[in-house]
């Protein structure tokens, strides 16, 4: 794990216990690079991570201020965060596994079609799967991808991060996302993985990925029980 990652872990954990309490400011960054040992910009890029959280906030000239949060029973994510859940958990130390449910090859319908810019004969991968974050169903997730964009793509892979995969070893760049975030009804696959009653209503956050070039990459459908995650947007511009 990066110290970054690491050193985020400590101050989130001591913001959680109220060792840092709302509406008090963190330590400045010279008394962080000499506590943790390392350099200014890690503990700049600490900081970044506990800002994309909703944790802090940072303004010139005033410091970096511990934000009041009354939502500790519920995780909330960036809604402006598109890197995967993967690297979000990674970067609070959380346990997440993943159950592949679906993954197959199929041509696309039409509203995938319209979604990711391709043709009827243009390949697609459809998968689904549980996301499980420690040992309990965290965020059903379907996906399209196409064939194209994603070669190798196997059963393994999806076990861990997709998104990894396309960085690493397809030297992928991703360019952004258009996320639509709206409240649907529970369907069956959501009733059987992530044990929602009939008339649970789920969060669904649906997203196109874009690359660099223009092209989409994923179009996704994230089911959420309503009552274990909720997103969150930071604005600190002022009034």
């Amino acid at each position: 794990m990066p110290k970054y990652e690491e050193i985020a872990n400590i101050l989130r954990e001591r913001i959680k216990n109220k060792t840092y309490p709302a509406d008090s400011l963190l330590p400045n960054q010279t008394d962080l690079v000499d506590e943790f040992s390392v350099s200014r910009m890690t503990i700049k890029k600490a900081v970044n991570i506990l800002t994309m959280e909703g944790l802090v906030y940072s303004q010139r000239g005033a410091g970096t201020r511990i934000l009041d949060h009354s939502f500790w029973d519920k995780d909330t994510s960036p809604a402006n965060e598109y890197q995967g859940l993967s690297v979000q958990m990674a970067a609070a130390n959380r346990k997440l596994s993943s159950e592949v449910i679906l993954f197959e090859v199929e041509f696309p319908s039409k509203e995938v079609q319209e979604r990711l810019l391709i043709q009827a004969e243009q390949p697609v991968y459809k998968i689904i799967r549980l996301r499980i974050l420690e040992e309990k169903p965290y965020v059903l997730e379907h996906t399209f991808m196409p064939v194209d964009l994603a070669p190798g793509l196997t059963k393994d892979i999806l076990l861990h991060s997709i998104y990894e995969y396309l960085k690493r070893e397809l030297g992928i760049q991703f360019a952004g996302a258009f996320r639509t975030i709206q409240a649907a009804k529970s369907d069956s696959y959501d009733q059987e993985y992530l044990d929602c009653g009939v008339n649970d209503p789920v969060l669904e956050v649906e997203q196109v990925v874009y690359l660099k070039n223009g092209r989409p990459l994923e179009y996704s459908r994230s089911r959420n029980r309503y009552d274990q995650r909720g997103y969150s947007v930071l604005d600190v511009k002022g009034i």
